[in-house]
């Protein structure tokens, strides 16, 4: 049974550094929740990130050293989910906003004048701003997936120590294309949490 109790989901939610062994999660159930994850917006709707789950033995001692003092997580967790950002996620395009046509969400026109504002500037958008875009719309993607997984009864643990320049190639990707935003452990936590402190809001909020 699911747990629909937003303030609980929310507040709640703690990192688990340390995970029980025996607890696997379906690949049907992990597909089920980055669909639910990847409801989460993205920029022109260009949806770059793209998911690689490690939940073998053998995938996991490829990702051990590369992931530096997180070693306990990759050890205990169900999976360890890498999310990379594709730069060249506008390829898709024709794909999301031709089936938004099928579905009757988008008008043919509209999407040709989507297509034609908005890809010529992808296309010829420079690396650095590229980079930027697809770490910031994959950040919101990873945190609804953690959000998502605690409804469906797990716990996580985004990950951001690990060899970056080294983690897409090791797991066939191009690290051209494919830019690593974070790895999130996940599973049912054996680990006791300790609270943590927040700034509070008036000392980092402006009102104009």
């Amino acid at each position: 049974m699911k747990n629909n109790d937003f303030k609980d989901i929310t507040f709640n939610r703690h990192s688990a550094k340390v995970f029980d062994k025996d607890v696997k999660i379906s690949n049907e159930e992990m597909l089920e929740m980055i669909t639910e994850a990847t409801k989460a917006p993205s920029s022109v709707n260009m949806q770059p990130w793209r998911f690689v789950v490690v939940e073998s033995k053998e995938g996991k001692e490829k990702l051990r050293p590369l992931i530096r003092f997180n070693t306990r997580q990759n050890d205990t967790s169900s999976a360890m989910i890498l999310i990379f950002g594709d730069m060249k996620c506008y390829e898709k395009a024709e794909e999301i906003y031709g089936s938004a046509v099928e579905k009757g969400l988008m008008t043919k026109d509209v999407k040709k004048e989507l297509m034609d504002f908005f890809m010529p500037g992808y296309k010829n958008a420079p690396k650095e701003k590229m980079n930027d875009i697809v770490k910031i719309d994959s950040s919101l993607a990873a945190m609804q997936l953690m959000l998502v997984a605690r409804q469906h009864g797990y716990d996580t643990n985004p990950i951001g120590g690990f060899e970056e320049d080294k983690l897409a190639e090791a797991f066939g990707l191009d690290p051209e294309r494919y830019v690593p935003v974070m790895i999130i452990a996940i599973g049912k936590s054996d680990y006791t949490a300790h609270e943590s402190v927040r700034l509070d809001a008036k000392d980092i909020t402006v009102f104009k």
